[in-house]
């Protein structure tokens, strides 16, 4: 009896090979791949990442063509400030004995130098420069040399912003007029300043060899100051130029 039950129990277990395996049950959701939810998180998270890559490209540009705009400014000042250097540096002064005053009814001094200042329609006021030197620039292929009349002046454009022109004339030495070929030295300018001194160092803002005030001579020095803009910041240029002519003071 104990010998039949054993068998019965032996022929209930099966061994382990022959039982069958079920299939474990998958969600819909691991059939799938990404849920819904997970790539609308990457997807904000590439936003974050393009958003702030795009800033940090736009803040280089930025900043480079600030860069850029600083550089040609400062590039447009020296080279204008270094021919006003050169053309006072060149300048002719008639000496006496050969220069006299001139009467009540005579010419005014063909080499004088004077600095007046005149209205910039809406701008303000600017100074003009005129003198005489040797540094001539010849244009439209012209050769002449000599002695030429140059006046520095400003003029307003329709932006707004001023522009600094050069008169260039030989001998004869025309009346004073403002032409379009004159050449541009300066762009965006907001002022431009000379500041005279005697041989005390006494100084003027404005100067006439031509007038017994002054003596009939000629300064000593003259101190330049430029002023330009860029985008509403002013960027400010300096200079003084000691005259390596002058005419001293009548007695």
């Amino acid at each position: 009896m104990s010998e039949d039950r054993r068998q019965n129990r032996t022929s209930r277990v099966q061994p382990p090979h022959a039982r069958s395996k079920r299939p474990e049950a998958r969600s819909p959701s691991d059939a799938a791949g990404f849920t819904l939810m997970e790539i609308l998180i990457a997807i904000a998270i590439l936003a974050i990442v393009v958003t702030t890559a795009l800033a940090s490209f736009n803040a280089v540009f930025s900043t480079t063509e600030v860069l850029d705009d600083s550089a040609n400014l400062y590039e447009m000042a020296h080279t204008c400030m270094k021919r006003i250097v050169f053309d006072l540096t060149s300048i002719h002064i008639g000496q006496r004995p050969l220069y006299k005053p001139p009467e009540f009814d005579q010419p005014p001094d063909p080499y004088r130098l004077v600095a007046s200042t005149e209205e910039t329609g809406g701008t303000g006021f600017a100074q003009n420069l005129r003198f005489t030197s040797r540094a001539h620039l010849p244009f439209e292929k012209s050769s002449r040399e000599g002695i030429v009349e140059i006046i520095y002046y400003l003029q307003a454009t329709n932006n707004g912003y001023l522009e600094l022109r050069r008169a260039d004339n030989p001998y004869p030495y025309p009346d004073f007029e403002k032409k379009g070929s004159d050449p541009v030295l300066c762009k965006y300018v907001k002022s431009l300043s000379f500041k005279f001194f005697d041989k005390d160092g006494l100084e003027f803002d404005v100067w006439d060899s031509d007038s017994d005030e002054f003596g009939y001579a000629t300064p000593v020095a003259i101190a330049v100051k430029l002023e330009l803009l860029n985008k509403a910041e002013t960027h400010t240029f300096e200079t003084m130029v000691s005259l390596p002519l002058i005419r001293q003071r009548a007695e």
